[in-house]
């Protein structure tokens, strides 16, 4: 593993940075933005994050055409909102269809273009105009992209049927279909655009992972979905390492859990170049620490002190939970903020004190079997996804008999998005909620808002559209209005106290607000704010966490919970420690 220098990139003209989200791509690509322009490249850095600081970073109003970076020579941004793209572009499907369909089908047709396949979709749609942009091409050096597409779209793009009319009569049931009906126009400039990605003497696809488990998984798997697709030419960027030979306090304790996740990643990463970026106890907040990013451990201090808001106490919060009849508990957040942890938590917390709970995950069962222990007034189980996949799948197409190869590769496809897998889940959630009795079921990972919706919309859609064979069970119908009774059932979001895993809950949140689902509190999980380490690398972090807790604050006004980083692996009795 040798240090990052992206001067080693001078040689491609595209270069992609992808990765789990608050793993840093923004940071690496911008740090590499900055000194490629530094040594004389005109470079153009290109954004698709909707939670992207870009503008803030460099000071300017960003948009979809390219602005010059006046602190930075040689340097142009263009940020692309992946959000307002989607927007524009479910538009562009739906609008011919107002007015000839009934209501409830457009609805159908706008929910199915409004989960993340689509706005992935649409943020490639506007990226590979600049692909196919010879003015571009020539006027740059380095065209950099801070987020790159999936495996799974990329793999959709190359279908036949995603250029067919094969979308509009589809009879397969609820899923993601549709989110590539608005391309039909433009299959010449995206075939140009897979063979950029795949060209070895023109891309670079950067993994940007950290040392820690659930992205090291995740860059594992992007690698393999890309190779699969023929883009090989990639390197793995790991993000934050430990690099001081003997370090004290919380970042010795860190360095042995980096270590620990480095020495048992994916066999996917063996053999791939690695470079590392060394962790900065500063906040990527200016220019100027954009600029050192790279080369020094001391950046300029620009964060402003923060006076940190009361949170809630953890205990105090459970006990109302146990006292007010709450009868399904859901944690929900992204992959890697430590969902698994606090529903384990929780449940051990509850059984303790007389309650009889279900704990139930899609966390591997060996994992959970190892976290918490089952008791007296604790069950646990876990739901097998690849197995309820299966069975969805199996369903979906037997019900897609007789449509040709063609179709059917679409179909299958289309089974492996997000969402699909989210709904083959839920549905088995659905069938354990349905039986659960007086039990305190708590779910660890949940469906989004998109998925409810879709689920919803399309039983109305069922109900009124005589040509379409889905079938939701009853268990589904049922469970819906159940999780819309915030007597009844309770979301707890857990997050990070940093800018992407905010976001990320913040869109979540308003995701399931859009569903008719009340968010009780948020979980903000590893602080050091109650730490008394005092170097400097703790307190820098405090601060910078004192601005995102109080921005959680304000989001769910007063209802949030800090929950400390612990030195510990948390299993057993010890969970209990999180809620004192």
């Amino acid at each position: 593993m040798r240090v990052y220098n992206p001067k080693d990139l001078q040689s491609y003209q595209y270069v992609f940075f992808t990765g789990k989200g608050g793993v840093g791509k923004t940071s690496a690509a911008s740090a590499s933005a900055v000194a490629l322009a530094e040594i004389g490249k005109k470079v153009l850095l290109v954004s698709t994050d909707p939670a992207s600081n870009l503008q803030d970073l460099f000071e300017l109003k960003a948009s979809n055409e390219k602005t010059e970076v006046e602190s930075v020579k040689n340097l142009y941004l263009m940020n692309l909102d992946p959000i307002v793209s989607a927007e524009r572009y479910k538009e562009s499907v739906v609008a011919p269809y107002r007015g000839i369909l009934p209501d409830v089908a457009i609805q159908n047709m706008e929910e199915q273009l409004s989960g993340s396949c689509t706005v992935e979709v649409a943020a490639f749609n506007e990226f590979t105009t600049l692909l196919a942009d010879k003015t571009i091409q020539e006027e740059f050096d380095h065209i950099l992209f801070d987020t790159a597409p999936t495996g799974h779209t990329l793999r959709m793009l190359e279908l036949p049927s995603a250029w067919t009319s094969f979308l509009d009569q589809n009879t397969s049931g609820a899923s993601c279909l549709g989110q590539l009906s608005g391309l039909t126009e433009s299959r010449e400039v995206y075939k140009g655009a897979v063979e950029v990605l795949k060209d070895k003497k023109k891309t670079r696809m950067v993994l940007v992972t950290r040392p820690d488990r659930a992205p090291l998984l995740e860059a594992s798997r992007a690698s393999k979905e890309l190779k699969e697709l023929g883009v090989r030419n990639q390197l793995l960027l790991v993000n934050g390492l430990i690099t001081e030979e003997r370090p004290e306090g919380v970042l010795e304790m860190m360095k042995l859990k980096q270590e620990h996740a480095w020495h048992e990643k994916p066999e996917e990463l063996e053999n791939m170049e690695t470079f590392y970026i060394p962790l900065r106890s500063y906040a990527m907040d200016s220019v100027e620490n954009i600029r050192r990013m790279l080369t020094s451990t001391s950046g300029r201090y620009v964060n402003e002190e923060h006076e940190a808001h009361s949170s809630m106490d953890f205990q105090l919060l459970l006990e109302e939970i146990r006292k007010d009849g709450t009868r399904v508990l859901f944690t929900m957040g992204k992959g890697g903020v430590g969902k698994t942890t606090v529903a384990s938590a929780m449940a051990m917390y509850f059984a303790k004190n007389g309650v009889k709970v279900h704990l139930t995950t899609t966390d591997p069962a060996n994992h959970l079997t190892e976290t918490v222990d089952a008791s007296e007034n604790l069950k646990v189980s876990f739901i097998d996804e690849e197995e309820e996949l299966r069975r969805y799948k199996e369903e979906v197409l037997k019900k897609a008999e007789g449509a040709s190869k063609e179709d059917l590769a679409y179909i299958e496809e289309d089974l492996r998005s997000p969402c699909t897998q989210e709904i083959a889940i839920f549905r088995k959630f659905a069938e354990i909620v349905h039986g659960s009795g007086e039990e305190l079921l708590i779910i660890d990972t949940a469906p989004t808002g998109h998925t409810l919706l879709l689920l919803d919309s399309t039983e109305s859609y069922h109900k009124e559209v005589e040509r379409s064979q889905g079938e939701i069970p009853e268990a589904v119908r049922t469970l819906l209005p159940r999780l819309r009774n915030k007597k009844e059932t309770k979301v707890f979001i857990v997050s990070l106290p940093e800018p992407t895993p905010f976001y990320e809950a913040k869109r979540l949140k308003e995701d399931l607000i859009r569903a008719g689902i009340h968010v009780d509190s948020w979980i903000l999980n590893q602080t050091l704010e109650q730490l008394s380490d005092h170097s400097l690398f703790v307190r820098e972090k405090q601060k910078e966490e004192r601005k995102w807790a109080n921005r959680v604050y304000e989001e769910m006004e007063g209802r949030f919970v800090m929950i400390p980083w612990s030195k510990e692996e948390l299993k057993g009795e010890s969970l209990l420690s999180l809620i004192p």
